[in-house]
């Protein structure tokens, strides 16, 4: 008989795997599926800095993920830009588009080259078919070793089963969704974590319809999709945009991007309430402008400082002086470009894991889910 508190792990291992099925049980000081060994990158690497306590992360592989914002303000160009780099790292990409949005020209410019067929472009016909087919594609034994990556964009634009055969009285399908988003996600929470898969949830921010009044100013906002999505989510990601039309970016008198915050409203890996800043850029030119927001970071480092007109950097025993205009031509010079990395590592990741310190954007109250 095993002492009381001490027993053959291996033995209750194979024992449970045995009732479950499947390979289900694990010793956690083994590789196991709770283990996020790899990240996708956003393009943002302000918020790649924040997602994950202590390392560098991004969108986590075999996780749930949920990017939501107001129209306009860029859920789908991040979108497309992680596809990318998911891309990159060998991953195959489906993209289920429920706004008929996505067109050839949009996923080029953002750096997919579609000759290499790692790219599937999907209507989402219904929320059950969208999940049917996920589902369907990781259980596959066609594609056994291949890691899919999910993204469905947008999940408040996709209609039920009920939605599609019923009239237009939104009574006649309320609260359909969030039951069968409560059944679909616990069946593929699990396949996505044992294949090293990811599913990227694209959702709508909408107005938080309350009577008290204290609740409405502090969430002033609801991600739409019921209680399922927070539950399944291992990171949500809501974007918003500043009040002020000084956020545009622009060419002349086009406006070609905006600037927006991202806020970590949930997170797993320890970072709940962190934020970061960035310009995402539309047009001929699609994607987040990163560099730019580095200067942000930065600034509200020990190592700088401000002297009359002029920016001024010590690192290293060393005291560089520049304009702020000359930023990203100096980001042109490898030298300069490796100190404002290590900066940036030092204060959104290594302070953060040692005292909690956490840089907020300047001018905070500017932000808003407003995109104006």
């Amino acid at each position: 008989m095993a002492k009381a508190g001490k027993i053959a792990l291996a033995k209750l291992k194979k024992s449970m795997n045995k009732a479950m099925g499947i390979a289900a049980s694990y010793d956690l000081l083994e590789d196991n599926p709770t283990i996020v060994k790899e990240w996708i990158p956003t393009g943002s690497r302000w918020l790649d800095s924040i997602t994950c306590k202590g390392k560098m992360g991004g969108i986590p592989v075999g996780k749930i993920t949920e990017i939501a914002g107001l129209s306009s303000v860029g859920k789908s160009y991040m979108a497309i830009q992680i596809a990318a780099r998911a891309i990159k790292q060998g991953k195959v990409v489906v993209y289920y588009d429920s706004e008929s949005a996505l067109d050839r020209k949009f996923v080029k410019d953002a750096g997919i080259d579609l000759e290499e067929g790692m790219f599937l472009y999907t209507q989402a016909v219904s929320v059950e078919k969208v999940l049917k087919g996920i589902e369907d594609t990781m259980n596959d034994p066609d594609y056994e070793g291949v890691q899919f990556v999910f993204i469905w964009d947008s999940i408040a634009m996709t209609p039920t089963e009920s939605d599609i055969e019923g009239d237009f009285n939104p009574q006649s399908s309320m609260a359909v969704k969030p039951r069968v988003f409560s059944k679909g996600f616990p069946k593929i929470t699990t396949p996505i974590a044992n294949g090293q898969h990811t599913l990227i949830l694209i959702n709508q921010l909408k107005t938080n319809i309350t009577s008290n009044i204290a609740e409405a100013r502090l969430t002033p906002y609801t991600a739409p999709g019921g209680k399922a999505i927070e539950f399944a989510c291992s990171l949500r990601i809501w974007l918003t945009g500043r009040k002020s039309k000084a956020s545009f970016v622009m060419e002349g008198d086009r406006r070609v991007g905006s600037e927006v915050k991202a806020k970590i409203v949930k997170s797993r890996f320890g970072t709940q309430d962190r934020m970061a800043v960035f310009q995402i850029r539309w047009g001929d030119r699609v994607g987040i402008m990163d560099e730019e927001s580095w200067f942000e970071v930065v600034k509200q480092s020990e190592n700088y400082k401000v002297a009359g007109g002029w920016c001024l950097i010590s690192y290293k025993g060393k005291e560089l002086k520049f304009r702020s205009k000359e930023w990203m031509e100096l980001m042109k010079k490898d030298g300069f470009k490796k100190m404002v990395l290590d900066i940036m590592d030092n204060e959104l990741i290594k302070k953060f894991e040692l005292s909690g310190t956490n840089i907020k954007p300047e001018n905070i109250e500017d932000y808003d889910y407003h995109n104006d």
